[in-house]
């Protein structure tokens, strides 16, 4: 059973996870399982791989800025106050194609979360962080994708695969 929740404002929980700043509103603890909910800031470029929850439906919440989102086939241009819903099985990946987007993330049921807390870490500011200049290691990214559920497809658009709607 739920239980009533609220998070004052600037009381998030911010990470740094691969070059985007992550404030979790919501986490599976408050929800009862639910579903979670962080609001991500991210700089022109940075890009999700393609990858295919077996377990969530995800959703995107566009606040600023300018998202090209696939799932699937289907590409949208997601502006701000545009929605666009991801369902589990269905791969996907986003792109920020304006200066900068700001933008929520809705993911039910919970759980997955917990995998942005075990391979981000503190945010030292309330910023996006520095570029990433390391490749990830992607067989542990692989591995710890794997463990929750979440199927890597490709990689980010521009890095080797076709281009977003291409």
């Amino acid at each position: 059973m739920s239980i009533p929740y609220h998070l004052a404002a600037g009381k998030d929980q911010a990470l740094w996870h691969m070059g985007a700043l992550l404030k979790f509103k919501l986490t599976g603890k408050e929800t009862g399982g639910q579903f979670w909910l962080a609001e991500q800031t991210s700089d022109q470029g940075y890009a999700s791989p393609l990858h295919r929850h077996t377990r969530e439906d995800e959703t995107f919440v566009v606040l600023d800025g300018e998202l090209r989102v696939q799932v699937g086939d289907e590409v949208f241009e997601a502006e701000p106050g545009s929605v666009t819903f991801a369902p589990r099985e269905l791969a996907h990946t986003f792109q920020v194609v304006s200066p900068s987007a700001r933008f929520l993330i809705l993911t039910t049921p919970a759980g997955f979360e917990q995998w942005f807390f075990e391979t981000g870490g503190p945010a030292q500011s309330l910023t996006v962080p520095p570029p990433v200049t390391e490749v990830p290691d992607i067989g542990r990214l692989i591995g710890s994708l794997a463990a929750h559920g979440v199927d890597l497809v490709g990689p980010p658009p521009g890095m080797g695969a076709p281009p977003l709607g291409g």
